[in-house]
């Protein structure tokens, strides 16, 4: 287990917030929106329920800020309110198609020259990441989405190195069988 130590301003900004400072809980908010919004997304696949977990996310920790004593665990906290939130969004909608369109563009072969438009093309990646376990696509949303270095997801999902590795090695091979061979280059890390 590695232990990083928290940059000290950052840990300053943090006990301000908790402790309730508005102008200090709202540079959080500036800081923290992104990744939030992309974990939300990665268990959502839908940009306006993301962001209406992430304004959740940031109201339920707002109320529940004095329960945080340890300004390291601030980050994680944040990050499984977002989660908790979307997997309930998540759950309420099982019942409902994710695409009602899903039939309109076949997913037989996703690869640049195979007759898609880019719109068919990232229709069918939709489908096919909304298909992935959550995990699945929270790691791939965190990492090549929103960019996140391995550390970043690492610390945002709570898992290790290894861990997260597997995920992204399970999921990226999950989707090129889902999205034919031909498709490999597109998914290549």
């Amino acid at each position: 287990m590695r232990m990083e130590t928290m940059d000290p301003d950052a840990r300053a900004l943090i006990e301000s917030a908790l402790g309730g400072d508005e102008s200090a809980f709202e540079e959080l908010i500036r800081a923290h929106s992104r990744r939030l919004f992309a974990v939300a997304h990665g268990v959502l696949q839908n940009g306006a329920e993301a962001e209406d977990v992430v304004q959740e996310t940031f109201l339920k920790a707002w109320q529940m800020r004095r329960k945080v004593r340890d300004a390291e665990r601030f980050e994680p906290w944040l990050v499984s309110i977002a989660r908790n939130r979307a997997l309930d969004v998540l759950r309420r909608r099982r019942s409902v198609p994710l695409d009602e369109n899903a039939a309109e563009f076949p997913c037989h072969d996703v690869a640049p020259g195979s007759g898609m438009d880019d719109a068919e093309r990232d229709a069918c990646v939709h489908r096919a990441l909304a298909e992935l376990p959550e995990h699945y696509r929270e790691a791939l949303s965190l990492r090549y989405l929103e960019g996140l270095d391995c550390r970043a997801v690492e610390a945002a999902m709570g898992l290790s190195n290894g861990a997260l590795r597997g995920i992204l090695g399970r999921a990226l091979e999950t989707l090129r069988r889902t999205l034919r061979p031909a498709a490999t280059e597109l998914l290549e890390p």
